[in-house]
Order: C-alpha cells, then structure tokens, then sequence
C-alpha cells in the first residue's frame, strides 16, 4: 500500500505540475492574441488616417483642377483681346501667361506648405 500511496502522489504532483505548464501556455497565448488584436487595431487606425488623408488630398486636386479650368477660360478671353492688336501669336501669350501664373503658384503653395510641415516636425 505504500507503494500505491506514492505512486499516487506522484501522479497528483505530475498532474499539478501539466495543469500550471498548461496554464502558462494558456497565458501565452492569450497575451499573443491580446498582442495581434493590438497590432491590428493600430493598422487599421493607420490604413484610415492615410486613407483619409488621401481622400482629402483627392478633393483638393479636383477643387483646383476646377479653379484652373476657370482662369483659364478667363485668361484665354483677355489674351484674345490683346493679341487682336498684336502681331506675336494670342496662343502664345496666353501659353506664357498661364504658365507665370502656375510656377507663381507653385512656389508659393511650396512655401506655404514647407512651413507648415516644419511646424508639424
């Protein structure tokens, strides 16, 4: 009987001893599913703040497209009336003119936003 007595506590220590492995293993992979969930959520937050930002970049782009085909009908009516009396090309004014404006354009707009992304920095 002593012998069956040991051999049972054995087993019960063994049993304790898989139940706490079992139990850490359990921890584990919880605290990994916690991680992934946590990951995932920080990707999609990501993906929407850049899908976001696209979305507005796309509005903008379609709002000054709309801006440009605008002054350029204006410009366009204005070079025709000076060109009338000029003998160099009414296209060609107007190609220049349109052209001045866009790069004033460009270099201010570049200024404007290098500024505020140092400022975001």
């Amino acid at each position: 009987m002593p012998e069956e007595e040991l051999t049972k506590k054995e087993e019960v220590k063994k049993s304790r001893a898989q139940k706490a492995v079992s139990g850490t293993k359990s921890q584990d992979s919880s605290s990994k599913i916690s991680r992934t969930k946590e990951k995932a959520k920080r990707h999609a937050k990501e993906f929407r703040d850049e899908f976001n930002k696209t979305i507005k970049t796309a509005f903008i782009a379609a709002f000054g497209f709309l801006i440009a085909l605008v002054w350029r009908d204006l410009i366009t009516e204005y070079v025709n009336k000076i060109s009338e009396s000029s003998p160099v090309s009414g296209k060609l004014i107007s190609a220049l003119i349109i052209t001045l404006i866009c790069v004033l354009g460009i270099m201010i707009l570049t200024k404007l936003l290098s500024k505020k992304d140092g400022e975001k920095k």
